[in-house]
């Protein structure tokens, strides 16, 4: 074969290919096979919502309109001091069609700018704090309704509530608005620590509460506020599976004072001490104090303050400084060993008696003063009650 028939070949055989390549792009492709399955023995139930789903839907669908996000917008500064704003996020719920809503005190604790949000609206709404407790992390803020007007939620009462019963939170789970979880009452009267003191009477609760849902109402079946959500027992911040509730009837009973004075006139004893134990007790008594301690328990009086309820009862603080167990302490005062029924036996236990308690009740004190017990009627008097006498 020539050089001449040899290019002849190569052209020949590039136009065939290059139609078979043209002819097969221009054929039309099948159409795609659809996946099929079959799910005509697939095992169903044919059953309506049960009844417990249907009071959630229920309860959630009727009274989520009165749960608030409410965000806090506090100010920390940098090394510079230079002004940097950070937001915070928590839950509420209106308690009348005025606009007063209900929240936990750390949720707006040293906010420079609160506002909340009301179901259904992008819009927030200014809040201005009526009234705050920080000793029952409660605080109660105001807005103006809008025209839509403010959904209150019902009051019920905590003193009759069972461990097992079934309750619902509704919140703002890391400002995630209006999420409702359900569990049930897992003990009662628990005892927590706050940032400003000791609440008592505390619900715990399995159903989930996480950051964000603090100040959200805690319901149960009826749709009844019984508690407010207020912490979460965590290691890591987030839910463990334990959470607590400040009972409703502490609310209750605190919010008159709150939405006329903005605070709550709370008796002020005005001591400091400390626990008298066994060990203490037989320290006292031993060769290098020789004090009269009749008592093993009780709480150890070391100062009264001025123009408090010890102080107008006559309750003697110390008046030796020595040294036990390596610290300060102030010895020769009297030995607190009950207060209104209820035995003493640290200054938190003389704030949970004085906790429901107004200024001008009286209580019975039981003592000992240099071996000899006094058991006497006093007066309760609050922080602001004027001094009936001159103190220099």
């Amino acid at each position: 074969m020539n050089r001449r028939d040899f290019w002849k070949l190569v052209l020949i055989s590039s136009l065939i290919s290059t139609g078979l390549v043209l002819f097969f792009l221009r054929w039309p492709s099948p159409p795609p096979t659809r996946a099929e399955f079959d799910q005509s023995d697939a095992l169903t139930f044919d059953t309506t919502l049960s009844e417990e789903e249907e009071v959630n839907i229920r309860i959630y669908e009727t009274l989520s309109p009165g749960v608030v996000n409410v965000i806090s917008t506090t100010v920390d500064y940098n090394f510079f001091l230079e002004p940097i704003p950070r937001e915070g996020v928590g839950s509420g719920f209106f308690l009348d069609s005025q606009g007063h809503i209900a929240t936990n005190y750390h949720v707006i604790q040293n906010a420079a700018r609160l506002e909340v949000t009301i179901y259904g609206q992008t819009e927030s709404h200014k809040a201005t704090v009526v009234g705050t407790d920080p000793a029952n992390d409660i605080a109660i803020l105001k807005i103006d309704c809008p025209k839509e007007g403010c959904r209150p939620l019902k009051l019920g009462k905590s003193n009759d509530l069972k461990v097992g019963q079934r309750v619902l939170a509704i919140g703002n789970p890391f400002g995630l608005e209006r999420t409702l979880t359900t569990g049930i009452i897992s003990s009662l009267g628990r005892t927590i620590q706050s940032r400003s003191g000791v609440i008592d009477e505390v619900i715990q609760t399995d159903a989930a509460i996480n950051p964000g849902n603090s100040g959200g109402p805690l319901l149960n079946t009826r749709g009844e506020v019984i508690g407010i959500n207020t912490a979460i027992l965590s290691r890591s911040g987030d839910y463990a599976g334990i959470g607590f509730a400040v009972p409703v009837d502490t609310l209750t009973r605190i919010l008159p004072d709150l939405l006329e004075y903005g605070k709550v006139l709370r008796p002020y004893f005005g001591v400091q001490g400390r626990r008298l134990d066994a060990r203490l007790a037989k320290a006292l008594r031993g060769p290098e104090l020789r004090l009269d301690i009749p008592v093993d328990e009780g709480f150890l009086v070391e100062v009264v303050r001025p123009g408090g309820t010890a102080d107008r009862a006559g309750i003697l603080g110390g008046n030796e400084r020595v040294f036990w167990n390596f610290r300060p302490l102030i010895v020769g005062g009297d030995i607190i060993t009950e207060l209104g029924g209820v035995k003493i036996r640290s200054a938190d236990d003389i704030d949970n008696v004085l906790e429901d308690k107004r200024p001008g009740d009286s209580i019975e004190i039981t003592y000992y003063r240099n071996g000899k017990k006094i058991t006497k009627q006093i007066e309760l008097v609050g922080r602001d009650t004027p001094s009936r006498r001159f103190r220099f």
